[in-house]
């Protein structure tokens, strides 16, 4: 199957919960997600809605999804422009202006399709046409091996850098940035 990689549309926003719920209920969830299904689902619709419009336009952030030719979404993958000085997802101080991806699912039909790859692609693109972006980063939890090796393979390496998971703090999410060509 054939997918589209695009932005999300403003008023997609049931699109946008349904794939965010779907990505709750993977396996890889508590590895790879802040929140859990039940906090996602109980967000009234207004939350969903103000996240597909924040998410279409602008430069604050931009969500990317492989649309089927069947009109299924088989995936996203968010993109946060980190402003220099303000704090991270992780409640980190940004020490320069960068862009994070975040929220990266991919439908388990659609992986080994090049899916993921087509996102991060769409999603680095963006990034780095966004006005004083120095770098592309993302966090991926110490026992998500499967994530950390298409990571990797895309091109990111890990920096060194830490933070402790928030949903156990026994265990830590390292960063990975993407190197420069």
């Amino acid at each position: 199957m054939d997918y589209e990689i695009r932005a999300v549309r403003p008023d997609e926003w049931t699109a946008v919960k349904e794939l965010r719920l779907a990505a709750l209920r993977d396996p890889a969830a508590p590895l790879a997600f802040l929140e859990t299904y039940e906090q996602a689902l109980a967000r009234p619709d207004v939350f969903w809605q103000d996240r597909a419009a924040g998410a279409s336009h602008g430069v604050a952030a931009r969500q990317f999804v492989a649309v089927g030719s069947d009109g299924v979404w088989a995936g996203g993958v968010v993109v946060l422009v980190e402003e220099e000085g303000e704090l991270d997802v992780f409640g980190q101080v940004n020490e320069q202006r960068q862009a994070q991806l975040v929220g990266v699912f991919v439908r388990p039909e659609a992986r080994g399709l090049g899916v993921t790859e087509a996102l991060f692609s769409a999603a680095v693109e963006w990034a780095q046409g966004v006005d004083g972006v120095t770098r592309v980063r993302l966090h991926v939890h110490e026992d998500n091996a499967r994530a950390a090796g298409f990571y990797r393979k895309f091109g990111f390496v890990r920096t060194g850098g830490a933070v402790p998971n928030p949903g156990d703090p026994s265990k830590v999410d390292h960063e990975m940035v993407l190197k420069q060509p």
